[in-house]
């Protein structure tokens, strides 16, 4: 029998799988873009190449020999430094903790069912793609969590399994970007912003705060929500049409326990709100800062990570305690310790992608690249939207073969966040840019870490469920987002409005 010939799109996706599986362990990644610093700034250093610093004038600074006896003995004395001072290490750790409590002791998960459980049938879709934007809050926990039950809630009333599967699986990876609340992801982001901004302004650098992308990401929530539940019910579940499948499923409703589990960790996480407030509204309040912007530049926005930190922390052991789950100290340690044990990948991650970001600095390669990549783009004329778009179309390129935001924007806001600052655009807006393009393609790269996940949870409903399938079915979703997440972001430039608290469009 003749096999049957693939596909474009099957042979393209191939194509893309093959590509990325070459690509090494992101560890083994930062570990040769290291020594590749180390050879091109041994090479360049010798060509002579001269820049004028761009916040400092008159300033000359050129391109540091790291393989010279200097550079060797800075390679071997700074490495423990190099990796205990990677920008997201200890912001990611700490926020992790109170996050690891609340996902742990099941608050997370209980949260999630009992408001998708709650939603008025009309509005499930709606509910079930918000609710998957929301889960960024709890970093990963939604991948696990909301697909399954999508499809499980979709199946409970009758609808097509996978096309719940799909919105929420469009909510949780396509929407990772956008939250009501500050996450793991704006404070691991964030600081390798900052860490970029301070090649060409470290003043301006301290200046800046996690919070960076707060007002935006807050109205992307109700955008992403209503292009994902359209794209489901006018695209998607036509397209997959009635299911005929036997499976049936009720999903579980929330129990006696962890409705009063939810109820005291309610009231645990409006009382800490308050708390949290008092120590900043108040005249005179101990975390208030001083002059025209009193909150905007105070102790409390420098401190956003320990807060978000016991804001999680505090219900989650409140609902842990009713439900049992935390019984004694012992507990809570066990938890913090699992929590911690699986941040192990990116602890080894940050080791060498600290090398690489330190290098990349000490060799002044990133402050000369972004001079003559500012200089490049103002000569070819692409500034303005069509530089935004430009780079938001690269990056959700280089999504589909890397899927760790992370890993990504390590490598990338060193070269390009200097560069946009020198064309006028600040570095708020340059990761604004990113985290649209690496949250709209993550449904369709079949590399991202969760996809082949997605692919089992789906086959439960459909045996023949694929690589091509699924990124078939995602595909509108991640078009739409990319789409509608760029016009926002557009218009948003047009008003001028700032992207956070103090974060405005462009970099004076």
């Amino acid at each position: 029998m003749k096999k049957k010939r693939k596909g474009y799109l099957q042979r393209s996706l191939d194509s893309v799988e093959t590509i990325g599986n070459k690509l090494p362990h992101p560890v083994t990644l930062f570990a040769i873009l290291s020594l590749i610093v180390l050879l091109l700034s041994a090479g360049l250093s010798q060509l002579g190449i001269r820049v004028e610093h761009p916040g400092e004038e008159g300033k000359m600074v050129e391109i540091t020999n790291l393989l010279s006896a200097e550079g060797i003995q800075y390679i071997f004395s700074s490495m423990t430094d190099n990796f205990i001072g990677f920008a997201p290490l200890g912001v990611v750790l700490v926020t992790m903790l109170g996050i690891g409590i609340a996902e742990r002791s099941g608050l997370i998960s209980a949260l999630l069912r009992g408001f998708v459980l709650s939603v008025p049938k009309r509005f499930i879709t709606l509910g079930l793609v918000f609710a998957g934007i929301m889960s960024s809050v709890a970093s990963d926990a939604g991948y696990v969590v909301l697909p399954p039950l999508g499809a499980l809630l979709f199946a409970a009333v009758g609808r097509h399994p996978l096309a719940g599967l799909a919105a929420a699986f469009a909510g949780v990876s396509g929407g990772f970007s956008a939250n009501l609340l500050l996450s793991g992801t704006d404070a691991l982001l964030g600081e390798l912003t900052i860490a970029g901004a301070a090649i060409i302004d470290p003043v301006y650098a301290e200046g800046m705060s996690i919070a960076m992308n707060y007002w935006f990401i807050i109205v992307s929530v109700f955008l992403l929500t209503v292009i994902g539940a359209w794209v489901t019910e006018k695209i998607v579940e036509p397209r997959l049409g009635e299911y005929k499948g036997d499976y049936r499923e009720k999903v579980e409703k929330l129990t006696a326990i962890e409705k009063k589990g939810l109820i005291w960790s309610s009231v645990s996480i409006v009382v800490g709100a308050i708390l949290a407030a008092l120590l900043v509204l108040p005249e005179g309040a101990p975390m208030r800062g001083t002059g025209d912007q009193p909150i905007i530049s105070s102790p409390f926005m420098s401190s956003l990570v320990p807060i978000i930190a016991i804001l999680f922390f505090i219900p989650g052991l409140v609902y842990g305690m009713v439900t049992r789950e935390i019984k004694n100290d012992k507990d809570v340690a066990n938890q913090l310790s699992d929590t911690m044990t699986s941040m192990g990948m990116f602890i080894v991650l940050a080791f060498t992608a600290g090398q690489f970001v330190a290098y990349f600095n000490e060799s002044n390669i990133g402050l000369v690249l972004g001079v003559y990549g500012a200089e490049f783009l103002q000569n070819i004329n692409l500034t303005g939207i069509p530089l935004i778009i430009v780079f938001i179309l690269i990056a959700a390129f280089i999504n589909i073969f890397i899927g760790s935001a992370s890993a990504k924007w390590a490598m990338m806001a060193p070269v390009f966040v200097p560069i946009m600052m020198q064309l006028g655009y600040s570095p708020e807006l340059t990761q604004m840019a990113y985290r649209i393009a690496d949250s709209s393609t993550n449904i369709i790269s079949p590399l991202m870490t969760y996809f082949a996940i997605i692919i089992a949870f789906a086959q439960k409903y459909d045996k023949k469920m694929g690589i091509g399938t699924l990124v078939s079915t995602m595909i509108p979703y991640s078009m739409f987002f990319l789409v509608g997440w760029t016009l926002m972001l557009i218009v948003w430039m047009l008003l001028g409005i700032e992207l956070g608290p103090g974060a405005p469009i462009m970099y004076e």
